[in-house]
């Protein structure tokens, strides 16, 4: 057989395994160190039984960054790890650490080794009857694909909450299918706010979860900011100190209930944990997030506490803390350039800064971003609207930006806040100038957006008779 016969014949085989280079991980360049962050923070302080993938995950990233002799030394650990947690299933548990083998050796030009790891597959395969050489069907393999999709971002949440789901109906008492189950919901979840029944999906499952692995830290945390989302703050709370006198996962521990008590508004609470957690973590953008907006909330507790107007030693706490506040969150872009929720909410702290360039700038990252749901999109144009109105002094690009957040058409308070701002900005212009005929068109397009349409019927004929009006004067 021809050298060139015997690639094709390897590559064919390992395209039909399934492993990190066959899953389509969607996995950004720009996302890649805070990627290989989180894997190494897991490795270390996320107390769990299923760390053979994570070792499979970071041989993967390795194997993207170039590093293969890395690479190998990983899948060594993913190796050990099965002989102690799995001895008793080895063989099937090993296929994913196989596969990448097969792939990582193919990609160093090493044929013979890459297939002999093929071949291991293939015996696994045919050991546990299965009728494709090089793949299995079970629940385990689903498993294993959904914790690596769950690892890449909130592009593979959906798939890899399919994984999941797809081998709980095989072991529906599973703790680790059950455990990887909550844990893609309770993430999705976060994405769809506005849906009762995915809140319900999310409560469920997470308290399956729980049944099932009682000591899980981890899983308590999002319990309770699951209920403290639904206002059951108080239940939720016991979680949160329950998860606290454990020993597991603590650094995990101390980020989500850190959250927990910013929300609570238990502020400087909420910073002493993280701090807690930046010392084990110290690059993590999530840490480094949730410390801006802990540094935000401060900043807005002194404005309301002066009456929104600080002065004296007021105004030198919130000009020192709104430095703090900026400065990580453009530590945490600096680890994940793709948080867009870290773009907005330093452009907020740029303008309470009244470095209005770079919030200009954040804003146009924000825009450039085609991962940007309807709903944000709706978000970031109304605050862009209300930075041009009120900072830039632009009604027009004002009146564009509250439009466009208009546009997208699903009910949400930010769309309602953008017809309110569009409505109060038309007012004030008509006050100046009762002749604008603008203004009164967009009036006019308020009030049938409010269903007031006598009031909007009378805004377009004001309109209308001020433009023939022009017309004659103009001769036409």
């Amino acid at each position: 057989m021809s050298k060139t016969t015997a690639e094709d014949k390897i590559k064919d085989g390992l395209d039909q395994l399934r492993c990190h280079f066959t899953w389509k991980l969607l996995i950004e360049d720009t996302e890649m160190t805070d990627l290989e962050n989180r894997v190494f923070d897991e490795i270390e302080f996320l107390d769990t039984k299923y760390n053979v993938g994570i070792y499979n995950l970071l041989a993967y990233v390795k194997h993207l960054k170039g590093q293969h002799k890395e690479a190998l030394e990983s899948l060594k650990e993913a190796e050990d790890l099965i002989q102690q947690e799995h001895a008793n299933q080895s063989d099937l548990r090993s296929l994913v650490t196989w596969g990448n083998y097969a792939w990582l050796y193919y990609h160093m030009g090493r044929l013979a080794e890459a297939r002999t790891y093929l071949d291991k597959v293939e015996n696994t395969c045919k050991k546990f009857g299965s009728t494709n050489y090089y793949r299995m069907e079970c629940p385990e393999m689903d498993c294993e694909e959904g914790w690596a999709l769950l690892k890449c971002g909130g592009k593979n949440y959906e798939r890899a909450k399919a994984c999941f789901e797809k081998a709980l109906k095989v072991d529906p008492e599973n703790p680790e299918f059950s455990t990887g189950y909550a844990i893609a919901t309770y993430r999705l979840d976060s994405f769809n706010k506005t849906i009762q029944d995915s809140e319900a999906s999310c409560l469920q499952a997470l308290k399956e979860a729980i049944r099932l692995n009682p000591e899980d830290a981890y899983i308590k945390v999002l319990l309770a900011l699951k209920l403290q989302d639904v206002g059951q703050e108080a239940e939720g709370e016991k979680y949160i100190e329950e998860a606290l006198t454990s020993e597991s996962s603590q650094t995990y521990v101390f980020r989500y209930a850190a959250k927990f008590y910013r929300r609570k508004g238990s502020v400087d609470k909420a910073l002493q944990l993280l701090k807690k957690a930046l010392r084990a973590t110290p690059t993590s953008a999530f840490l480094h997030h949730q410390m801006g907006l802990c540094y935000r909330a401060q900043v807005l507790n002194i404005k309301k506490a002066t009456n929104f107007q600080p002065k004296g030693q007021d105004r030198e706490a919130i000009d020192k803390i709104t430095r703090l506040a900026i400065s990580h969150f453009e530590f945490a872009l600096e680890q994940k350039p793709t948080l867009e929720i870290a773009y907005k909410h330093l452009a907020g702290m740029y303008i309470e800064a009244g470095d209005y360039r770079k919030a200009e700038d954040a804003y146009q990252k924000l825009f450039c971003m085609n991962s940007l749901d309807e709903e944000h999109q709706q978000e970031i144009y109304f605050l862009y609207g209300r930075f041009q109105e009120f900072q830039k002094k632009s009604e027009v690009d004002a009146i564009i930006c509250y439009l466009k957040a208009i546009e997208i058409a699903n009910p949400s308070f930010t769309r309602d806040k953008s017809i309110s701002s569009l409505e109060k900005l038309a007012v004030k212009k008509l006050r100046r100038n009762a002749s604008d005929i603008e203004s009164l068109s967009i009036l006019g397009f308020v009030h049938k957006l409010k269903g007031e349409i006598d009031e909007a019927l009378e805004c377009y004929e004001r309109a209308l008779r001020l433009s023939a009006a022009g017309r004659e004067l103009c001769g036409i």
